[in-house]
């Protein structure tokens, strides 16, 4: 395990993402098409990460009637995990961008009769949901981002005051000497995730939330579990 924490001077600025800019639709596009193709074999990576994904969640310290967030949902894989944290009255709304993967995540909700999930197909960076969040969720998802720095923000926004935003995700080795296979696993994580070589996940969390710490680190530091806090505004 590795632990770290960072609290930058000024937590609450953020990034707009620049609709104009073609890379920027150019990005959206692929990442439509790629996990359009990809829904079907999601699975894979459902029981690969699970208990990754339940460690990640259980950072939230979730509890009965939470209201969560969670961003670039897929088919839904984490919706049984936070619906059994927060109950019926909570209430969980996700993101993304797919409509493959948001067409089988409603398939889920509606198998499993949980009429206290939404799913909304749009993009993470500019979505505006009604209310605020006491928690939110990011599994294999924020570095894929067509604009990382406007995506955190966003979260932010969207968070109550003194609530945690959890993300789990990849990026390259850190450290050591195996990170001369750093060219190819960015090669690979682009092709097979529409991985977003100019976002920097742990540098945008930073530079908008007040309280980021680094936890659980796996694959030589490649997989890893950060959790971000907003902090609390003076008023209250």
């Amino acid at each position: 395990m590795n632990a770290e924490s960072k609290q930058p001077g000024d937590a609450t600025e953020s990034a707009t993402p620049d609709p104009t800019d073609p890379g920027y639709e150019r990005h959206l596009e692929r990442s439509r098409t790629m996990w359009n193709r990809w829904s079907d074999w999601y699975t894979m990576s459902e029981r690969d990460f699970e208990p990754i994904r339940e460690a990640a969640i259980d950072r939230l310290g979730l509890e009965s009637g939470d209201r969560v967030l969670e961003i670039g949902c897929g088919p839904g894989v984490n919706f049984a995990l936070v619906r059994e944290a927060i109950g019926e009255t909570g209430r969980l709304v996700a993101i993304d961008y797919s409509p493959e993967m948001v067409a089988k995540a409603r398939d889920r909700i509606e198998r499993h009769g949980w009429d206290n999930v939404e799913v909304h197909c749009a993009d993470a960076t500019r979505v505006d949901i009604e209310g605020s969040f006491d928690a939110a969720v990011a599994t294999l998802s924020m570095s894929i981002m067509p604009d990382v720095r406007a995506a955190v923000g966003n979260v932010h926004r969207h968070l109550e005051s003194g609530k945690s935003f959890v993300v789990f995700d990849l990026r390259p080795v850190p450290e050591g000497p195996a990170r001369i296979a750093n060219p190819f696993l960015r090669w690979f994580l682009r092709w097979y995730a529409n991985w977003n070589p100019d976002g920097d996940v742990l540098a945008s969390l930073r530079a908008v939330f007040t309280e980021c710490t680094v936890g659980e680190t796996y694959a030589a530091g490649t997989a890893y579990t950060v959790h971000c806090r907003k902090s609390v505004s003076p008023e209250e």
